[in-house]
């Protein structure tokens, strides 16, 4: 018997049709003599609508009561979901986030995690009741109802998992694992069978939708697996502990299989990116920190930077990228600061995406960044941009070209899928 956290999502939660599928997986999961708890996300669309309606009711929100209004989604999904299971012969109930409760500091609309309390949770679950958790939400300092922010149910999940020290956290979505790149640019792309919580960081945080950063670097932190599954199969399909996804697991768990053989692990593309040029910026100490020093008090993420080879007049061009949703924001920063800074001209472009190879394979082999380089020019594509980590190469380019230089890369490093008769 294990102990098990599953997380359904909001493609997963969207409508009563959905949430009775989802019921049946779970009451599988406890039929095979499983102790299960279950986080759930609002309906697809939901959070988004509510939203909304904070933004119409007051344009400079109370963010405490933003989080009253948005965090009701998964209220509404985890009751669906337990009286589902109740029909089904199960015994189920809800736990709202105050309930447990799950504790979170002050900062309302991106509370961080900070102690869930399980004894009457494991309590329930020790019994044979399965336990409903809305994800998202979890309660202030203050005894508030404080928000994660989006995407937050994932992290929910694992941190569930954590502190009921689960076998596995499995998160159910509409994929069914971590494919080498996205099935809809890569016809033959491959489902993977493990992936590093390094790998699946680095891809999360370079386009890859299936798991959000925050949920995986928590599952780091705390030695959680992560299975992630597809919720839409047939209810006569195998078992999720017989027909794996994709296990998000560490590099120890991988030492002594194939990890010698998995040089890359995927391909991802961001097409969030855009590109800011400020010329002829004085090439002295100090000059970039006046330029990026504003742009990090205002929480705006910079990625990649290139300074060119200073000029005759000692001034240099600057080149870094920031979130499209950040760009006006950032460039009204600078354009404000310009006497101080000294740039002459800024440029923008919102028409780049940024593609990136991801593989622990990096750390003991040369080349990756040739290979990918030389892939890329045989078809003349321009390489505007280049960030490194120990076990990524990003580049940037134009976004027209974001699909043929996805496969071309897929092909480049042998990462297609063999054809079956093969």
């Amino acid at each position: 018997m294990a102990r098990i956290v599953m997380k359904f999502g909001g493609t997963s939660m969207a409508g009563t049709e959905r949430i009775a599928r989802a019921a049946r997986i779970i009451k599988r999961q406890q039929e095979a003599g499983h102790e299960v708890a279950v986080v759930v996300s609002a309906m697809a669309g939901e959070t988004d609508r509510l939203v909304n309606f904070c933004r119409e009711a007051s344009p400079l929100y109370d963010p405490a009561e933003y989080d009253v209004v948005v965090s009701s989604g998964e209220q509404v999904t985890s009751g669906l979901l337990a009286l589902t299971l109740q029909s089904l012969g199960c015994k189920a109930r809800s736990w709202l986030g105050w309930q447990l409760p799950f504790n979170t500091d002050h900062a309302h609309s991106k509370a961080r995690i900070g102690q869930i309390e399980t004894a009457a949770l494991l309590e329930s679950m020790a019994a044979g009741e399965i336990a409903v958790i809305p994800g998202f939400q979890g309660l202030s300092p203050q005894g508030r109802v404080a928000t994660l922010g989006r995407g937050g149910s994932d992290t929910s999940a694992v941190a569930v998992a954590a502190a009921v020290k689960a076998d596995r956290c499995d998160i159910y979505t509409d994929v069914d694992g971590v494919y080498t790149s996205d099935p809809r640019i890569v016809t033959r792309a491959r489902k993977l069978d493990k992936v590093t919580y390094e790998e699946m960081l680095e891809l999360a945080s370079v386009g890859s939708k299936v798991l959000q950063t925050r949920s995986v670097s928590l599952a780091m932190k705390e030695g959680v697996r992560i299975q992630v599954l597809s919720s839409f199969v047939e209810d006569g399909a195998v078992p999720a502990d017989d027909l794996p996804g994709t296990l998000i697991v560490s590099d120890e768990e991988l030492e002594g299989s194939d990890m010698e053989r998995q040089l890359i692990t995927g391909i991802a593309a961001d097409k969030n990116e855009a590109k800011v040029t400020l010329t002829r910026l004085a090439d002295k100490p100090g000059a970039v920190a006046l330029v990026f020093g504003p742009l990090a008090d205002a929480n705006i993420n910079v990625d990649m930077i290139i300074q060119n080879v200073a000029k005759d007049k000692g001034e240099t061009d600057v080149t870094f990228t920031v979130p499209q949703s950040d760009l006006a924001r950032a460039m009204a920063l600078l354009e404000e600061r310009k006497d101080e800074t000294g740039f002459y001209r800024m440029i923008s472009d919102d028409h780049v995406a940024k593609i990136s190879v991801v593989g622990v394979g990096m750390r003991s082999h040369a080349g990756i960044a040739a290979t990918m380089f030389t892939a890329l020019a045989e078809r003349g594509i321009n390489i505007l941009a280049i960030s490194t980590s120990e076990i990524k190469v990003s580049v940037l380019i134009n976004a027209d070209e974001t699909e043929l230089a996805v496969r071309l890369l897929h092909t480049a490093y042998g990462l297609d899928a063999q054809d079956e008769a093969a």
